[in-house]
């Protein structure tokens, strides 16, 4: 992940990298040449190797955040990594020992990790059923249900419209 860049916008865009297109799903990173551009646009090498822990990583964190696998289960991406103290005139900060190959899946787990910590909750995935993507619900009531209010919303909002509608008309 490049320096400037948020571990939660980074995350995210990891676990959305599955959408549902025309009906489809779809996989970003199942092209290499795809998927090499958008690690290396996340601050990754791009080779194959980074895109296989990568796509590991993902797949495990979207069954997490679905509630389909325990967290537990994301503890293989953990393997072999090392956290040291390092002190500074500022403090105590910690860095991460692990594979070369295995950094931009590690943050992605390290970000899961710091979100559960700090926003509780707010990571969840869509609650259109058709939809594949997750949200981060940074409001202030924590009430986000949607990856996207103007398709995802909408299209819900429309769908219960109808149905009471239908209902009332059988009535």
């Amino acid at each position: 992940m490049r320096a400037d860049r948020d571990p939660r916008d980074f995350l995210l865009e990891l676990l959305n990298t599955t959408p549902v297109v025309r009906g489809a799903v779809q996989d970003r990173l199942a092209d290499p040449e795809t998927a090499g551009a958008w690690q290396r646009e996340h601050g990754g090498t791009g080779s194959s190797e980074e895109r296989r822990h990568l796509v590991q990583a993902r797949d495990a964190l979207q069954d997490v955040v679905r509630g389909i696998r325990p967290a537990t289960s994301l503890a293989p991406l953990l393997k072999d990594v090392i956290s040291r103290p390092r002190l500074s005139p500022g403090g105590v900060s910690w860095e991460l020992e692990r594979p070369a190959e295995r950094r931009m899946a590690v943050e992605a787990v390290m970000a899961w990790s710091a979100l559960q910590e700090t926003m509780p909750g707010r990571l969840r995935p869509c609650a259109n059923p058709e939809c594949r993507l997750f949200l981060l619900d940074r409001s202030k009531t924590n009430r986000g249900r949607w990856c996207s209010m103007a398709v995802c919303g909408n299209r819900m909002k429309a769908r219960r419209h109808y149905q009471r509608t239908r209902d009332a008309a059988g009535e």
